[in-house]
């Protein structure tokens, strides 16, 4: 029987099935930066291109990438690298993993971390499936310092799969959302406090207004609740006028001594906001997006 976990520092060789793209960064970044803490070095098996996705969430959580990313502590596996391996015989792709974590070893690192998206498998003509594959996986891990998230997102594979994933696997991580439609992901991370990453737009911009009107109604009745209400924007790529509009209205509904606080605030976002008003708005609190504490200006940078 699978367990399912929320602790990325719990996780051995384990298995996510994200139901957006947000979440799919989400928890690729959450798991790597966990094994950058605990000196692990962490590699990312790219297809398709998402290692910039993963690499930008890991900055919008505050977590130093270039750095690591030239020192070696982050690794990222070229897509054709990955999707060679995703269709090699499952002796080679032993041997691919094994080698992984020797070099991981060598190189001082006191464990290593491996992630990444495997669309790609999908593809496998020989060699058996995608799930004797991750029995092979299973194989080279035990017994080594080594944590393996396998990434089956609900988008881009079938539930069969999936479910299929979640008999060899003994974990399962998951990390709950207040609301994700795809677009727009919303995560709780304080009685009065929550992360909001994607996009905002008119589909989605109801589901804010409500967010906003029950943590204010919380902070009203509890004594001992925050004053302020915080929205940490620093995952939000793209807030249209109406939006911005909502938010800075939303704030003016404030009573006095309560504010509404957007922080990480990214500079195309904050544009929006102030076109909308919201330098003159006094209830709301804009504070900027701050990069992490990264080597100086002329390092690679993702941001």
């Amino acid at each position: 029987m699978t367990t399912t976990v929320e602790d990325y520092r719990s996780v051995g060789h384990a298995l996510a099935s994200p139901v957006s793209d947000e979440q799919l960064w989400e928890v690729a970044a959450g798991f790597l930066a966990a094994g950058l803490e605990d000196g692990e070095q962490a590699v990312y098996f790219d297809d398709e291109g998402t290692s910039a996705r993963v690499l930008e969430r890991m900055a919008d959580d505050g977590v130093a990438v270039a750095g690591p990313l030239r020192d070696g502590r982050i690794s990222i596996v070229p897509a054709e690298a990955t999707r060679r391996a995703l269709v090699s015989p499952p002796e080679e792709l032993h041997r691919a993993i094994t080698g992984t974590i020797d070099g991981a070893l060598d190189a001082g690192f006191r464990g290593v971390r491996v992630c990444g998206l495997l669309r790609h498998g999908l593809q496998r003509s020989t060699g058996g499936t995608l799930v004797d594959c991750d029995r092979v996986l299973d194989r080279a891990l035990r017994g080594r310092p080594a944590r393996m998230l396998c990434l089956y997102d609900r988008v881009r594979f079938p539930a069969e799969l999936i479910e299929g994933m979640r008999g060899v696997h003994d974990t399962e991580l998951v990390t709950p959302a207040v609301y994700d439609d795809g677009l727009l992901r919303i995560t709780a991370s304080g009685v009065a406090a929550a992360r909001v990453a994607g996009e905002l737009d008119h589909s989605n911009r109801p589901r804010i207004r409500k967010l906003l009107e029950s943590a204010l109604d919380r902070a009203l009745r509890a004594p001992d609740a925050p004053p302020d209400i915080t929205l940490d924007l620093s995952s939000l790529r793209f807030l249209d006028v109406a939006g911005a509009v909502g938010l800075v209205h939303a704030a003016e509904e404030f009573p006095s001594a309560h504010r509404l606080v957007l922080t990480g605030v990214r500079p195309r976002v904050q544009r929006t906001l102030d076109r909308c008003g919201a330098p003159f708005a006094a209830q709301l609190v804009v504070h900027p997006r701050r990069p992490p504490d990264d080597p100086p200006a002329g390092e690679q940078d993702v941001r």
